[in-house]
């Protein structure tokens, strides 16, 4: 079976975190040895996040005065590459050496005209105070965002449309290649009229992009692997419940935050409906009970409504 999973950015840098290699790397491993079950038994391509290691790559273009800083496009390639080879490395010290890796630098096509660009919304790099968040802005004309009780620089987060390496991906998972690609939601391009490829200054959503991955890949699992158990109705709330199945129409009933669960469950739900597979949300070191329906929240048009983690589950924190 085919399984696309994305991860979610705790694979590689846990809140309130450091950006340094070393953490960076110590969390891929811990990544690497949920993954490798999947691996072993099924096809598996693998997405990934990139706001912090994309906002510091940005950080370190702005302050090389002098020339002008690098674009979000190239900057989402760089971390792509960067990521990859972690996860590639670290995967293959627990797999059998000859299990091949590939890491797909991936172009995702985006709309020029898509509202995004107009109402930058995506977190990307450190979190800061407000008042340091503010001295940023001004000095580098950029939008800012409350993220808990900091601030975070935001930049647009335009749909994505078309992974035009896909046929290569494709081609590479026939072959027994674990991949990963996407990885950011890919470096946002377009296609100007005449057939030019540009790259944008945006970053597209992981979970959007991955939807799209495992769409195009008639993936039968797509999974989106983050720091939450599952997904809960009313969280935070003394009525809060962990979701353990539910039909697309049902669980799109129920409200989300923007900037955190609503982009995974939109995502899931139009993957559900797309390919008849099952969509599955909750925790890294969970990936496997998610598939076999022991963990986490599972989404398919062949579920009907809202089925419920019972008491003791709904207790995990």
């Amino acid at each position: 079976m085919r399984i696309v999973v994305a991860l979610g950015g705790n694979a590689l840098l846990k809140r309130g975190q450091l950006l340094t290699a070393k953490n960076q790397r110590e969390n891929v491993k811990v990544a690497a040895r949920a993954l490798a079950p999947l691996a072993r038994e099924h096809s598996l391509v693998i997405t990934h996040g990139n706001g912090p290691q994309v906002g510091l790559l940005a950080l370190e273009a702005a302050a090389y005065s002098g020339v002008e800083p690098f674009t979000l496009d190239i900057l989402n390639a760089e971390s792509e590459g960067m990521i990859g080879y972690m996860i590639e490395q670290e995967l293959g010290n627990i797999l059998p050496e000859d299990v091949p890796f590939a890491t797909i630098l991936t172009q995702v096509e985006v709309d020029p005209a898509d509202p995004a660009f107009q109402n930058p919304s995506k977190p990307i790099g450190p979190q800061y105070p407000r008042e340091e968040a503010e001295r940023l802005a001004r000095e580098h004309g950029w939008t800012i965002g409350p993220d808990n009780d900091m601030y975070r620089r935001l930049v647009p987060s335009p749909k994505p449309k078309r992974i035009f390496e896909i046929r290569v991906v494709d081609w590479l998972v026939e072959r027994g290649v674990v991949v990963i690609c996407t990885g950011g939601g890919g470096i946002p391009t377009i296609l100007t009229p005449d057939g030019v490829l540009m790259g944008v200054e945006a970053v597209i959503d992981k979970d959007y992009a991955g939807a799209l991955l495992a769409t195009s890949l008639k993936a039968g699992v797509f999974l989106m692997l983050t720091d939450a158990v599952a997904v809960w109705e009313n969280w935070g709330k003394a009525d809060a419940r962990a979701i353990r199945r539910a039909a697309p129409a049902a669980l799109e009933s129920l409200h989300f935050a923007a900037g955190s669960m609503g982009p995974k469950v939109e995502a899931a739900c139009g993957y559900a409906r797309a390919t008849g597979g099952r969509a599955g949300i909750g925790a890294l070191e969970d990936a496997v009970a998610i598939i076999e329906g022991r963990a986490g929240t599972l989404v398919s048009t062949e579920f009907e409504g809202i089925e419920y983690w019972p008491s003791l589950f709904d207790q995990i924190d």
